[in-house]
């Protein structure tokens, strides 16, 4: 009801400036300031504080003009060069403000491409490492960002968790690996990867694995383990 409220008040507004606008009497209103509606402030929230007057600023050289005038796609390109934005939504409030509301990706891990480091983003991008956030899983091989993702994906939605992980290894056949925190290597099949995962636990409860180093879930209904 709200929506279709402020949608009959924006109809409104603009009749009203088309008529006074078109009207060869009012021509000195055009001329004033009264009706510039020029964009005047830019609101950005979602990132750090740093990040979010940094897009205010880039924002605020691209919108010179009246916001009735101003086309989102100018926006979106924009934004979407962000690698820190996972999603976002812009609106327009009148009569001189424009409100960007930013949801920020998630790290879901730390690779290395080409000799430099780089998070590995829930948006399927690659972001320009810093040691802000060292709790993250290193990931080793090369992988395909889009796979990567899907295989988080599995693993939160198993019983394992997914911050005991230390490091993952990827394989080209399309294998993973994960070592644990507690210096455990587990090798994962291509298939029924959520319910090996989900044994993972059970394994951890079990004194037959302590002392466990590799642990091989790959063939069924069989663990081979090794100490060493």
């Amino acid at each position: 009801m709200h929506q279709e409220i402020d949608k009959k008040n924006k109809v409104y507004i603009y009749l009203f400036i088309f008529f006074l606008l078109s009207t060869f009497n009012n021509q000195k209103l055009v001329k004033s300031n009264l009706f510039k509606f020029d964009v005047n402030q830019v609101k950005v929230s979602g990132l750090s504080e740093k990040n979010n007057l940094l897009i205010s600023k880039e924002i605020k050289k691209i919108l010179l003009g009246n916001i009735f005038f101003m086309k989102k796609e100018f926006l979106l390109t924009m934004l979407k060069k962000n690698n820190l934005i996972n999603s976002f939504e812009v609106k327009k409030i009148y009569p001189d403000t424009i409100e960007v509301k930013i949801e920020r990706t998630e790290f879901l891990g730390i690779t290395n491409i080409n000799d430099s480091l780089f998070f590995i983003g829930s948006n399927g991008k690659f972001i320009n490492y810093n040691d802000t956030n060292k709790n993250l899983p290193y990931v080793f091989g090369k992988i395909k960002i889009d796979n990567f993702i899907e295989f988080v994906k599995v693993i939160k939605k198993s019983k394992f968790n997914f911050n005991q992980i230390e490091e993952i290894y990827f394989f080209p056949s399309g294998r993973w690996d994960i070592k644990t925190k507690n210096d455990q290597l587990f090798k994962l099949p291509i298939e029924n990867l959520r319910f090996k995962l989900n044994s993972i636990n059970k394994i951890n409860k079990n004194e037959k694995f302590k002392n466990a180093k590799i642990i091989d879930l790959r063939f069924n209904n069989k663990i081979i383990t090794t100490n060493e």
